[in-house]
């Protein structure tokens, strides 16, 4: 198993699709948007335009990861980003991330891009685990994980100083039985 081929997976309001080199300006601006940056990543990390093309134009090379944007099923517009990634083929486990831009949050979005992804990781892809950090002051996404059924395994204190303040990392994770009979009981 790896994640050479990369699928278009459709929900009810979302579709998840392979990038293009095109979809670098809109995550551009995704990726500047404060709530973003503040639970995302380093703020000093410089992101050029060349520097996103080059990315986001190369996600579909990548055998070891799958990196789908986020769409809104009813307009075409990109609002975020989904990524398998840190596949460990023994363990037959990976790391998951993603970022909903403003346009995209508050509408089920990415708790449904969340679900669709998780849902291929198991089903179609054989994985047995997927886990995640988060922020502990990033309660939205917190409740989208645990509402996808992801447990959380333990805390990280203080692992990080942001917007001045220290600030917890809150690790999860959901298993492939979990995930089976949490969506046997809802089909």
């Amino acid at each position: 198993m790896d994640f050479t081929d990369k699928p278009t997976l459709t929900g009810e309001r979302t579709v998840l699709r392979p990038f293009t080199e095109a979809d670098a300006e809109a995550m551009g601006e995704i990726i500047q948007d404060p709530e973003v940056v503040r639970f995302t990543f380093d703020p000093s990390v410089e992101l050029t335009p060349e520097r996103l093309r080059s990315w986001y134009g190369s996600r579909s090379a990548q055998p070891d990861r799958l990196d789908l944007a986020v769409t809104d099923r009813a307009t075409g517009e990109l609002v975020g980003e989904v990524v398998l990634n840190a596949w460990d083929p023994d363990a037959r486990s990976c790391t998951f991330r993603t970022l909903i831009g403003p346009r995209g949050r508050g509408r089920g979005l990415g708790t449904e891009a969340t679900r669709l992804i998780v849902g291929h990781g198991f089903e179609r892809l054989g994985l047995r685990r997927i886990q995640l950090e988060a922020y502990g002051n990033n309660p939205r996404a917190l409740r989208v994980y645990e509402k996808v059924g992801f447990v959380v395994e333990g805390v990280r204190r203080e692992v990080t100083f942001r917007d001045g303040e220290w600030v917890d990392e809150v690790i999860m994770a959901i298993l492939d039985r979990e995930w089976a009979t949490l969506n046997a009981t809802v089909r």
